[in-house]
This record gives C-alpha cells, structure tokens and sequence, in this order.
C-alpha cells in the first residue's frame, strides 16, 4: 500500500501528515513509531491526519512518536492549518476539530494564528506551576536555561509519583531575558526528549509568565524560532482569547509504502 505524505515543521516541531479525508490510513501504534523513528522511518515529532468532519473545515488527528494518541498539540495545529489551507480546504480563516475541542485559526503574513483552549485553573507551587493549556504542562523558571539538563530533569519530573498517575506532563524550563522575551525549553511526553518547540508548552509559559509582570503578547525564543502568545486575563486565573502564533512550513513530499 503506497500513500504520499506531507513533512511539516513549526519552529523545529516536526511532524509527518497524512491526508486522510477518506479515511484509508491503517492506524497502528506499531506503524505510526516506524514513522517518526528517525533512523527507521521519516522522522518526526508526531504524525498528523487530517480528516472530514460534517460540522467543522476538518478533522485534526494527531499522534505522538511513540505512536500512541496523544492530547492537543499547538505546533502541530499550525502546521496542519497550513496543510489544509494547501489543499483549499478554507481560504484565510477555519475552525477545525482537535482532540481538545474546536479550534479557530488563521493564516495571513506567514504566520498562522491558533485559537487555544481557555484556561481556567493553574496550580501555582513555590517551585513550578501546573497547568494544561490542551495538553499537561509543569512550568518551572530557571537562572541559565541554556545550562540546564532538559533531558535529565525532564524525564525525573514526568515519570515522578506526582505526575505518573495521570499519565505524566510535559516539563518547561523557562528563562526571562533582558528585553522581556522568555527562553523555553521542553522536555515532551510522547516524544520522551526535548524538542525543538512545543506550542502548548510556550502557552503555559506564557500564562504563568503573566504572574511575573509580563503582558500579552508575550515574545518567545525556542531552539527553532521564536512564537508570540497573546490572550486575555480574566481574574486571578482565568485565561481566554489564547492565540499561539508564529511559521509553519513544508519541508518536503514524498510517498511510503505501508
């Protein structure tokens, strides 16, 4: 069975995206790690499909490395707006389906606009804060984020007794710079090491930021490029108007046999 396939990334994210708005692609948790695996396979982040759905421009399935399904992912939203908007699917503006709800999106001067989901409760510890911005995030301010052992301290905080039972989180290491913009790196569950970017993950730092004097939009480096969050504070913790923005590209096509 051959099916061509579609590489994306969104500032370093990476993910391989099917068309499958016929519904032929033989998901299989096995098949979809062969994909990703970047000695075996193509090599991604995630996989992406994107399928029909009668009350909305499109369906957005998405997966993780390890081949397992997995919750929202804000890189990868982008990168499949900008696949669908390839194919015609909307013009400038959509609103499709994630695994977390509906989502508002639009492309215009190289950057895609994703609506997130509102956020209404953030867990507020001395060390980090907790919360979940489409998928779970802890978020912890450091002095040196370049220094810091993403990989090591990542893995200890997500496989922890605190978050294990929950089926663990996404760990972010957060340094503010001098001109206001913050430095994130992310240790990604599903991928298990860090990635280049992770969009939810800039989401929740971006919120927690805006306990420490920072206002929307808020200006984000990652090692792929740098993303903005805008949103709306309402109260203590009630968060609305989420928009993570920034690039999504193709990288190449080609054609696998399944």
């Amino acid at each position: 069975m051959q099916l061509p396939f579609h590489k994306y990334q969104g500032t370093g994210n990476d993910f391989i995206i099917f068309d499958d708005r016929r519904e032929t692609f033989p998901v299989s948790r096995g098949l979809i790690a062969r994909l990703c695996h970047r000695r075996f396979g193509i090599g991604a982040d995630g996989l992406m499909l994107l399928q029909n759905h009668p009350d909305y421009d499109f369906r957005m399935v998405y997966f993780n490395a390890d081949g397992n399904p997995s919750s929202m992912c804000g890189n990868g939203g982008r990168c499949l707006v900008k696949f669908a908007r390839s194919l015609d699917v909307f013009e400038t503006e959509t609103v499709f389906l994630a695994v977390d709800g509906p989502h508002e999106a639009r492309v215009g001067d190289g950057l895609v606009h994703l609506k997130m989901a509102d956020v209404d409760q953030i867990q507020r510890k001395s060390a980090y804060d907790f919360l979940n911005t489409g998928s779970p995030h802890y978020v912890t301010f450091v002095d040196n984020v370049q220094a810091t052992d993403v990989v090591g301290q990542g893995r200890t905080i997500r496989y922890s007794e605190t978050f294990r039972p929950g089926g663990g989180t996404n760990v972010n290491f957060v340094e503010r710079m001098k001109d206001s913009t913050l430095f994130v790196r992310t240790y990604e569950r599903g991928v298990e090491d860090e990635t280049y970017s992770c969009g939810t993950g800039v989401t929740a730092c971006a919120l927690a930021a805006s306990y420490r004097e920072l206002e929307s939009p808020v200006r984000i480096k990652t090692i792929g490029g740098d993303l903005q969050v805008s949103f709306r504070k309402e109260g203590a913790q009630k968060f609305t108007d989420i928009y993570l923005i920034g690039p999504a590209s193709k990288v190449f096509e080609g054609e696998i046999t399944l």
